[in-house]
């Protein structure tokens, strides 16, 4: 089977099953079949464990290597990582591609309060800061 691009899966199209492994997967770092099965909320057999956790692989979530004949799957995209494809696909389909229109409607809607815009703002102005500048043409 190919497997997908992890840039081209739409995180909005992951099941309430998936988004839960993965969060385990995330928040563990390194785990086996076994370890999200007894961490899972709800009494799931072993086979669909695997299932699920060879389809996140597949879609380009999860990547694995093999110890002792035991899979030990680590997230190979971060959080922030997909969490960002999450928000672009929300502000493509809502805000006609406007990141400004998607800040004001969570300040409007109390997602966001003014103190946590400001603190974005200071951590947006510090990451330009710190990253390259491209080189002006002569």
């Amino acid at each position: 089977m190919v497997s997908n691009n992890h840039s081209s899966h739409d995180p909005a199209e992951l099941g309430e099953l998936e988004r839960g492994i993965l969060s385990i997967v995330w928040r563990l770092g390194k785990v086996t079949a076994e370890q999200v099965r007894e961490d899972l909320d709800r009494p799931l057999k072993d086979s669909t464990v695997r299932t699920v956790l060879r389809r996140l692989e597949e879609k380009g979530y999860l990547a694995h290597s093999v110890e002792d004949r035991t899979f030990i799957y680590r997230p190979a995209e971060s959080r922030q990582r997909v969490a960002g494809r999450a928000v672009k696909r929300i502000v493509d389909w809502f805000c006609e591609g406007s990141v400004e229109a998607l800040l004001v409607g969570m300040v409007d809607s109390k997602v966001l309060d003014r103190a946590e815009l400001r603190r974005l703002a200071e951590h947006i102005a510090a990451a330009q800061k710190n990253a390259p500048h491209p080189k002006k043409e002569a």
